[in-house]
This record gives structure tokens, C-alpha cells and sequence, in this order.
């Protein structure tokens, strides 16, 4: 049957008042669900993220904004968010000590810690000239999960290193370079961690090291924001649960433009900068601030840091 143009023009009219009608329910219902992530007492100075199915979606700014310098963007300015604790720590109270160690003495009387990190990358370790050099915690890599493959790998020397220090003295803590893609995979690695230390004395934190890999393609180049934090605190949350103090590794840089800071601000935190001074803006509970110290007792360099906390007194690390 042939419509006539009167007809014609009417069907048309009135399909296009369907998919009107249709257009305005669809963006309705989205847009209820996209506002429900805002809390209805929110103030206006808010950064709402795109929606999705989590507790945390949006965050308080404070009005500032930090000043940091990027290898590609140059000189950008970051907001500052106002839940998340600023650094406390002043550059005139950070000092070297008669052995060449950099310290901090806060105005309240508290004295840093001075520790390194290691791995089987630094051969055999004689821990006792380690612990003579001035040495009082030592950050021992538990393992690493390969970048390419996804395949987790523990570190050769981890108990031996471990049973060293130990025996020497000398506060152990552990850290895990992570290559986590998701969740279940943090978990994975922290439950490898978990197991590998069981039976060792660790009083200092267990510790997630996610990093960026620079130069070759890696499972993680794609890693979102929002993922990245879902991993760390996956593995901090089983680190926790099981007992044992985690904490989040991170260098200044990555640690602005990529660390879902507000997510993660509850765990202890690591920063890497190799600089006579922190400029970080947040805070943070231990510092390496060079991979290039030289210790009596290891061969080579080691990365040398400070730690603001005593975690080994619980009553400090609180």
C-alpha cells in the first residue's frame, strides 16, 4: 500500500517525536545515576570523576595548587586536595649527620631513621658492618612480578637477607615490585609475600612497588588512574589484614600524576626523589633520597633512606 505525502510527512512526524521522547528518558535516567555519585551536601569546589560503581567518587579541593615541573609538560599546576595531609617536614630541619647521612630533627625533638633497601642485585651482604656503618632498618625485596609476563618471581636472596639483618639488629621490612594489572592480581602478589615472610621477624611495613616501565613495552603501559589505585589497595588491605603494617612506594612524579592520593591516604607511605630536599607537597613516612650511597659491608651502590616513623615501636607507627 502506497502512503500519499500527507501520510508520508505525519509517519515521519511522528517517529521523530518517538526518538525525542526516547533521547530525553535515556539522558534522564543517566543523568540521575551520574548525580547520585555526588553527595547532596557537596559544596561547589568539587572534582567529580566519571561514574562509576565505587564508594569514593568524587573529591574536596582546598583552592591551592602546586607548582611541579614534568620531563614533557614543563612547569604544570596541580589542585591540591584537602583531605590528604601536607608534609610537615621543613628543608631546615634536615641535616647530615658526622657519617654523611641525611637526617631530620623536627622541632618537636623527633630524629629520622636511616635505613636501605636491597635485593640479590647487591650480592652478599656482611650485615654486621652494615649495622656498625649506623644502618637501622633495612627494606629487603621480597620478589617481583615480570613486566612482559606477569610472572611472579621471589627474590634469591630475600631470606638470607632477612636472616642477616635479623641477626645483626638491624629492623626488617619487605617490598614487592609489583606488575599488577587488577585487583586479584595485587592480592596474588601480596599472598606470595605473605608466605615467603612467614616464620621471619618483620617490623617494618610490607610495601607495594608499582612503577612505571620506561623503556621497553610492559603489561601496565594502559593502567588507568582508577586501576592503579584498586591495586594498591587491594594489597595493602591483605598485607593489613594480615597483620602486618603495609605501605605504598612511589617516585614525586608518578606519585602526582598518576597516585589516586585521596584513595590512599590512610596507608604509610614511600617517596623516591633524589633531591637535597623532599619537594613533595603531601605527606609521607619514609624518604629515599638516593640510589647511589655507599655502605661499609655491601658492594656497590644501594639506595639509602630515612624513615620519619620508628615502625618497629608500635606506639611511634600509630
Amino acid at each position: 500500500m502506497k502512503l500519499n505525502k500527507l501520510n508520508l510527512f505525519k509517519a515521519i512526524t511522528l517517529l521523530e517525536g518517538f526518538v525525542i521522547v526516547g533521547l530525553a528518558v535515556s539522558t534522564a535516567i543517566f543523568a540521575s545515576k551520574y548525580n547520585a555519585t555526588v553527595p547532596a551536601n557537596a559544596d561547589s569546589n568539587i572534582r567529580i570523576r566519571p561514574y562509576i560503581d565505587k564508594e569514593e567518587t568524587f573529591y574536596q579541593l582546598n583552592g591551592e595548587k602546586i607548582l611541579v615541573h614534568n620531563s614533557t609538560m614543563g612547569e604544570t599546576f596541580i589542585p591540591v586536595f584537602a583531605d590528604v595531609p601536607k608534609s610537615p617536614i621543613e628543608p631546615s630541619e634536615i641535616v647530615k649527620d658526622g657519617k654523611g647521612f641525611v637526617k631530620y630533627i623536627g622541632n618537636d625533638g623527633l630524629q629520622s631513621k636511616i635505613g636501605i633497601d636491597v635485593s640479590e642485585y647487591q650480592g652478599v651482604i656482611n650485615w654486621e658492618q652494615v649495622k656498625n656503618a649506623g644502618v637501622e632498618f633495612a627494606i629487603i625485596r621480597a620478589g617481583y612480578r615480570t613486566y612482559g609476563g606477569g610472572v611472579i618471581t621471589l627474590d634469591n636472596s630475600l631470606i638470607t637477607n632477612i636472616d642477616g639483618a635479623t641477626a645483626a639488629g638491624i629492623d626488617v621490612g619487605v617490598y614487592f615490585f609489583s606488575q599488577a594489572i587488577t585487583p586479584e592480581e595485587a592480592i596474588e602478589e601480596a599472598d606470595a609475600v605473605l608466605d615467603a615472610v612467614a616464620g621471619r621477624t618483620i617490623t617494618y611495613p610490607i610495601v607495594f612497588d608499582w612503577e612505571i616501565i620506561y623503556d621497553d613495552t610492559a603489561r601496565t603501559d594502559t593502567m588507568t588512574v582508577e586501576g592503579l589505585a584498586d591495586c594498591c589497595v587491594a594489597f595493602c588491605e591483605r598485607v593489613k589484614s594480615a597483620g602486618y603494617t603495609p605501605m605504598v612506594y612511589q617516585n614525586a612524579s608518578t606519585s602526582t600524576h598518576k597516585l589516586d592520593l585521596p584513595r590512599i591516604k590512610d596507608y604509610d607511605f614511600w617517596l623516591a626523589e633524589y633531591t637535597d630536599f623532599p619537594t613533595f607537597y603531601y605527606e609521607y613516612d619514609m624518604w629515599q633520597y638516593t640510589s647511589e650511597g655507599t655502605i661499609p659491608g655491601i658492594e656497590g651502590n644501594v639506595d639509602i633512606n630515612i624513615s620519619f616513623k620508628d615502625f618497629a615501636n608500635k606506639a611511634d607507627s600509630e
